[in-house]
């Protein structure tokens, strides 16, 4: 760990404070404990779209890069979304949406705790809720969700510091992890739902949808297992 003498410990400050509660997961643990707490608190709804925001955009990236195109998103209010595309791989299409939003909060975990460009990542989070929404989103509670949370992230990382972004990207990362744990549970496992993207790639395989459920709930445990392994280490 690297010795700052000048270093602000305030979450407004410039610095990187040499040591944070539990290697900096103390904050947004406490954050992500008060939000299941208290699941139903407006306060918490937009980290619950941003979410969906990621599952949605995972399944357009999934078509666009195996070859196919992404058509539009939609959002809405009770916590909805549907990405339009045509052509790529369905496989990755359907597989994207929970294990994409699995990977966007394990990123931003992963790269809050080891890379110094926190407000960096925060702009470039902002941003891209921005032009996603613009180019893509065509449903009113998610053009307004969009275009005001992306606000909501370059603002912040103006007026706040690197420990501070920081802080928010681990909250952001570890909640979208556990949240996708809980949904694949609740609507592939718990229930089987026939429009759910684990039933349609059960009958493209011509699988039962609770094993890919399954599949989905081992793999989002693993993985958030380990980047919370890995960020709970020190940074160098």
């Amino acid at each position: 760990m690297e010795a700052f003498p000048n270093a602000n410990f305030s979450l407004t400050g410039e610095g990187r404070a040499p040591r944070l509660p539990l290697g900096g997961m103390g904050i947004p643990i406490l954050l992500f404990l008060a939000s299941v707490w208290f699941w139903e608190n407006p306060l918490v709804y937009p980290i619950k779209l941003l979410t969906v925001f990621f599952h949605e955009l995972s399944h357009g990236l999934a078509a666009v890069i195996t070859g196919g195109s992404m058509h539009t998103i939609e959002l809405t209010a009770d916590q909805g979304g549907l990405c339009w595309t045509a052509g790529g791989s369905w496989f990755l299409i359907l597989s994207a949406g929970y294990l994409g939003s699995l990977l966007w909060g394990a990123g931003l975990l992963y790269a809050a705790a080891r890379t110094r460009a926190d407000r960096e990542i925060v702009q470039f989070l902002g941003g891209l809720l921005i032009v996603v929404t613009v180019i893509y989103v065509r449903t009113t509670a998610g053009v307004i969700f969009g275009l005001s949370f992306g606000a909501a992230m370059l603002a912040f990382a103006s007026q706040f510091g690197e420990v501070a972004c920081d802080q928010l990207l681990r909250y952001i990362g570890v909640t979208s992890c556990f949240y996708v744990i809980l949904d694949i549970k609740s609507d592939l496992i718990d229930r089987s739902i026939p429009q759910s993207d684990a039933y349609r790639l059960a009958q493209e395989l011509h699988l039962p949808s609770i094993v890919v459920g399954v599949a989905w709930l081992l793999f989002a445990i693993y993985v958030t297992f380990r980047v919370l392994e890995a960020t709970l280490r020190q940074k160098q």
